[in-house]
Order: C-alpha cells, then sequence, then structure tokens
C-alpha cells in the first residue's frame, strides 16, 4: 500500500521519451515538406480526367475555367496555386490552402476538377 503523503507521478520518464520522439518525427517531417520535397513549377488542370490548362507558378495570373456543372477561378500568386472561387455547393476546393509543392493536389468532385502542381 503507498503512503498517503505519497503523491501520484502524472507524467513518468517514458511519457517524456514518446513525447520528446514524437515531436522529433515531426519536425523532420515538417523539415522534408517545406525544404526537401521539389517546388513544382507548374499547375496542371484537368476537367474530367482532360487536361485543360497548364500555368506556370513563377508568373501570377487568375484563369476562369468552366465546366458542365459550373465554374472555378483558379489564382496563382506568389508561386502558389489555390481555387479562389467556385460555384459548387460545398466548396471544399475555395476552402483548402494554396499549394506548391510537387505532388500536390486541389479537386472540385462537384465540377471534376483537377488542380495538380508538377515539377518539370
Amino acid at each position: 500500500m503507498k503512503e498517503e503523503g505519497e503523491k501520484k507521478k502524472l507524467i513518468r520518464k517514458g511519457d517524456m521519451l514518446l513525447l520528446l520522439a514524437i515531436l522529433l518525427f515531426s519536425g523532420i517531417f515538417w523539415l522534408a515538406v517545406h525544404f526537401i520535397l521539389p517546388k513544382g513549377d507548374k499547375a496542371v488542370v484537368t476537367v474530367d480526367g482532360k487536361t485543360v490548362l497548364t500555368l506556370d507558378l513563377s508568373e501570377d495570373a487568375e484563369q476562369v475555367v468552366s465546366t458542365d456543372a459550373g465554374t472555378n477561378t483558379i489564382l496563382i500568386s506568389g508561386g502558389k496555386v489555390s481555387v479562389s472561387s467556385a460555384d459548387c455547393p460545398d466548396k471544399l476546393c475555395v476552402k483548402h490552402s494554396a499549394i506548391h509543392t510537387s505532388g500536390d493536389t486541389i479537386v472540385c468532385l462537384p465540377h471534376k476538377l483537377v488542380v495538380e502542381v508538377e515539377s518539370e
């Protein structure tokens, strides 16, 4: 039996080591995403699997893409691409943050639109 004066430890040595390992892994992952993965050169916009537009990420631009289901406005600013407006019901593509790393995508399912960053 434990004495009444003895307090139960809230954080044990093993818990602290696990926390440090998680923080270390998170830091390495963040560095890999921001500094090691290649930055993209262009944004490729496809509608229903067909490429409709290719945009250079080094030049700021705004393009409207019309589909049978509606329209999306693609915005390139500061080397990143985003969907600035859309007339789809959920607007998840507009809420998605701007992308710039090769392989990143933004998808608008109602309009069958995909914006993907690629490098040459």
